[in-house]
C-alpha cells in the first residue's frame, strides 16, 4: 500500500523526489506514539435498561382506568362550562341592551313629565308679603332684587347643585335644566333687575307689578289666578 501511494506521487508530480519507504514508516510510526492525537474509539456503552417497579406499573394502570371510567363525565363537565359561559355572555348582552332601552325610556318618561318646580305656598306668599310691604314704601328695586334672588333659592332648593356661584341671573335663565315655566318667569325677573342693577335704569310700580305677576304665575297659579 505504501509503495502504490508513492508510486502515485511519483506520477502526479514529476520532478519531485518522493520520500523513501522507510522514511515514511518512520514518519507513521512517530505518529501514531503521539499521544495528543486519538486514532482508536472505544464504543459507547450501552446505557442500562430501566426496570420500573411493580408498585409503579400498578400505579399506571390504575390511573388509567380511573380516567377510563371518568372521561364520560369529563366531556359532559367541559361542554357544561362552555355552555355555562355562552349563557352568561348572552346574559349580558341581553342585560347591557334592555337597560340602554330601560334607561332610555326612562328619560323620556321623566321629560314627558317634569318635575314640579313650584316653591310651597307659604314660601311664595311670604316672599311676595315681604316685597309688597317694599313696594308700598316706594323700594322697587330691593323688592323685585328680593324676588330674583328667593326665586334662586327656589332654584337651588329643587337641584342644589344647578346653579353655580359665578353664573349671572342670565346664565341661570338659560339653564337646560329649568322647565319652561320656571325659566320664563325667572328670565323675566332677571331682565328687569339687570335694566336695574347694570343699566341704571329705575324700576317703578309697573316693573315691579310685571315681576311679581311672573312669580305669581309660576309659584301657584291656581290660587292667584
Amino acid at each position: 500500500m505504501t509503495g502504490d501511494f508513492l508510486a502515485a506521487s511519483a506520477d502526479a508530480a514529476p520532478g519531485v523526489h518522493a520520500p523513501s519507504a522507510e522514511a515514511i514508516r518512520a514518519a507513521h510510526a512517530h505518529l501514531l506514539k503521539d499521544r495528543r492525537i486519538q486514532f482508536d474509539f472505544a464504543k459507547t456503552p450501552k446505557p442500562p435498561d430501566v426496570h420500573e417497579p411493580e408498585w409503579m406499573k400498578a400505579l399506571g394502570r390504575f390511573l388509567s382506568h380511573v380516567i377510563e371510567f371518568l372521561m364520560p363525565a369529563l366531556k359532559l363537565l367541559f361542554w357544561g362550562g362552555v355552555a355555562l359561559v355562552v349563557g352568561l355572555l348572552l346574559f349580558l348582552i341581553v342585560r347591557e341592551v334592555t337597560g340602554v332601552s330601560f334607561a332610555r325610556k326612562r328619560r323620556a318618561t321623566a321629560r314627558a313629565q317634569p318635575a314640579d318646580w313650584r316653591p310651597e305656598a307659604w314660601k311664595a306668599k311670604a316672599l311676595l308679603e315681604d316685597a309688597d310691604r317694599l313696594a308700598e314704601q316706594g323700594r322697587y328695586d330691593e323688592a323685585v332684587h328680593l324676588i330674583l334672588y328667593r326665586s334662586i333659592d327656589d332654584i337651588e332648593g329643587r337641584r342644589p347643585r344647578l346653579v353655580r356661584p359665578a353664573l349671572t341671573s342670565r346664565d341661570i335663565a338659560a339653564l337646560e335644566g329649568l322647565p319652561g315655566a320656571a325659566r320664563e318667569a325667572f328670565g323675566h325677573i332677571a331682565r328687569v333687575v339687570e335694566a336695574s342693577f347694570f343699566g341704571g335704569r329705575p324700576v317703578d310700580r309697573a316693573a315691579f307689578a310685571d315681576c311679581r305677576q311672573a312669580y305669581e304665575a309660576f309659584a301657584f297659579p291656581e290660587v292667584w289666578a
